[in-house]
């Protein structure tokens, strides 16, 4: 068992001065298939302070833009209420609330070091163990999401090194916990037929790693708090925006 190893539109207000923020997609790359920790306290040192004031110029440019929008022309085409509600989810800028799931993952306890091959690397929750959860909430029909009670958006992206996680600019420590808004018999049906999960559950029965997946009558998923660092969107050629 030792040597089983776990694997691994509205466009929102542009974070242009955080150069260094990570920029992965909503399925949060499934990535190396093995198991490893990284090394974040670079980074941890270097972003955490930026955090506050990034996320006060975000505020200020989102009041600068919706200024810009009402001072739109009435005649110009506008997009459909259905539409901007779609958009809206997709990107983060609209809550969200519904029946879903809730997964959360732990670490290991120190005892189960006594077990025979047992690593320190094997007692904790990993990067990508997170991420196959979460890709398997996607592919579930999740419409919306949270990681640690962060909305998760589109250019979201999270980094663990030994037992703690960096995502967007704050630090957490297990247990990780993801909710998801959707059907939770889709849900359920998807994370039981993750291989990612499915080998992650090997090791809750061989070492007690931590797992609980329970669906949920309602869950509250808020609005992304910050911007997303992208610089801009083009609409392709073609493309019938307003329809």
């Amino acid at each position: 068992m030792s040597s089983r190893i776990r694997s691994g539109i509205t466009v929102a207000v542009v974070l242009a001065l955080s150069g260094v923020l990570f920029t992965v997609s909503a399925q949060l790359s499934s990535g190396d298939e093995s198991r490893h920790a990284e090394d974040l306290s670079a980074v941890v040192a270097e972003e955490a302070d930026r955090v506050d004031a990034l996320t006060e110029q975000v505020a200020a440019l989102d009041a600068e833009i919706q200024a810009l929008s009402e001072a739109v022309p009435g005649d110009v085409p506008r997009r459909s209420a259905e539409l901007r509600s779609e958009e809206g989810v997709v990107s983060g800028a609209w809550p969200v609330e519904g029946p879903g799931m809730r997964v959360a993952l732990e670490d290991a306890p120190s005892s189960s070091l006594a077990i025979e091959n047992v690593t320190a690397d094997d007692l904790v929750v990993h990067q990508q163990d997170v991420q196959h959860v979460i890709n398997a909430l996607w592919a579930g029909g999740a419409e919306a999401m949270t990681l640690q009670g962060e909305r998760v958006t589109p250019t979201s992206a999270f980094r663990c090194s030994g037992n703690i996680m960096l995502l967007h600019g704050k630090v957490f420590s297990p247990p990780y916990v993801v909710e998801a808004v959707g059907d939770p018999d889709r849900l359920q049906s998807a994370l039981d037929s993750s291989p990612g999960v499915a080998i992650y559950q090997d090791y809750v029965d061989w070492i007690d790693l931590g797992y609980a997946a329970e669906p949920l009558d309602r869950i509250e998923i808020p609005a992304a708090s910050g911007g997303q660092d992208v610089q801009f969107a083009d609409v392709p050629d073609g493309t019938d925006v307003f329809s």
